[in-house]
């Protein structure tokens, strides 16, 4: 398949079209941000600017994607999507009717992100996970508001008795632990465990569980491991999921809670992908029902990637020489509101406690070398820079 063109479209997709030329495709990207990475990965790109503010819309995102499939120098074997679809199923029929899907489609989806079958799914298969309703508790001490579709945890919020309950929402109860991410590789037949990786968040008023980075391999004690792959095997055959795919646990108490499954490539893959991009390609050949080699062997040591964000206050991004551990570089000129992510770093260690280690080291230095330009020093008036709405705050937390 090397050399062939492959559509990718989400809300960020340095890290798909980053994996998919590392396996020797063409990627033609459609996303929301054009960073510089992006464009030197992708063999095109379409940038959906107002994608950040409104999520994808039908006509929009076909015509970009009919554009780069026309301009296609080489034969387009299909499109795969990365974050930003899980709450939009009419938009993946839509896609699905167009082009051949490289992924799950909109009914496997739904079955992994509507609560109202997936939880009850989980009580069938006598998977152990949070307590979990659609109506607000009438106790709130102690339980979480969570948007249905939610990614990058900036949906997920405290539920107090001022909360609301609204449409699109569910309510769970709070476990306090360690969480942890299994990737896995799913074929119509058998599933393949990648690892697990540990996870935390980045807090900020009002997002205390806004995703903050993740780092791999992790090893939890054998008994853990085994339930956790367990519970992996059992839920993606029962969803009948396909291809890369995401487990969200907590480990609490020496036992592990399932919170959430993303039917689709995740933040993870610039933890656990190669040089040669086999997790990209075992995606690929998982979905076309090609063989595929799996697992390879593991590389040693381990590597966390982390997303640094605007906490300090809002800032413009110039010309810079950036460090070769950044990723999602934004394009010169390009102006970062408060909290809202600026770059992704990453760093490798012995194990998975040594990379965060060194992740978080660079995190600093990064923010150090950006708020220590002259224009970036002086504070500017938050209320000038309005975050965006709720709906979309999660979605850009994947980049």
């Amino acid at each position: 398949m090397t050399g062939k063109s492959i559509l990718i479209a989400a809300l960020s997709g340095r890290a798909l079209a980053d994996a998919a030329r590392r396996a020797g495709f063409v990627p033609l990207v459609v996303d929301a941000f054009g960073d510089e990475d992006t464009r030197a990965h992708a063999g095109a790109l379409q940038c959906l600017e107002s994608t950040t503010q409104t999520g994808f819309r039908h006509r929009p995102l076909l015509a970009a994607l009919d554009a780069l499939h026309r301009e296609a120098a080489q034969p387009v074997i299909g499109l795969v999507l990365g974050s930003g679809f899980e709450a939009t199923p009419k938009l993946l029929v839509a896609l699905a009717k167009r082009y051949p899907l490289l992924g799950n489609d909109a009914a496997a989806i739904a079955r992994s992100k509507n609560p109202a079958t997936f939880f009850p799914l989980l009580e069938k298969l006598g998977i152990p996970h949070p307590k979990t309703c659609l109506e607000m508790p009438q106790d709130t001490t102690g339980w979480l508001s969570k948007r249905t579709g939610g990614s990058g945890g900036t949906h997920v919020m405290p539920c107090t008795s001022q909360t609301k309950a609204r449409r699109g929402r569910y309510f769970q109860r709070l476990i306090k632990g360690t969480a942890l991410s299994v990737l896995a590789v799913a074929e119509y037949d058998r599933l393949h465990i990648v690892g697990i990786s540990r996870q935390w968040c980045t807090e900020t008023e009002p997002k205390p569980f806004r995703y903050g980075g993740a780092a791999g391999p992790f090893h939890p004690n054998k008994d853990v491991e085994a339930a956790m792959f367990a519970t992996v095997e059992a839920v993606s055959q029962a969803l009948g999921l396909v291809g890369l795919l995401s487990f969200d646990f907590i480990l609490a108490d020496g036992a592990s809670y399932l919170l959430d499954v993303n039917p689709r490539p995740g933040a993870t893959l610039d933890i656990f992908d190669d040089a040669n991009g086999r997790l990209f390609l075992a995606h690929i050949a998982a979905c076309t029902g090609e063989n595929i080699t799996f697992p390879a062997r593991p590389t040693p040591g381990a590597r966390a990637a982390a997303i640094l964000y605007a906490d300090q206050n809002p800032l413009t991004v110039n010309r810079l020489a950036w460090p070769n551990w950044v990723a999602d570089r934004p394009r010169p000129g390009t102006r970062i509101p408060r909290a809202r992510p600026i770059a992704t770093v990453s760093g490798d260690g012995a194990d998975a406690t040594d990379a965060e280690l060194k992740c978080r080291q660079r995190l600093d230095e990064l923010a150090h070398m950006l708020y220590g330009l002259p224009r970036n020093r002086e504070r500017i008036n938050a209320e000038v820079y309005r975050a965006h709405s709720e709906r979309l705050s999660g979605s850009g937390q994947t980049r």
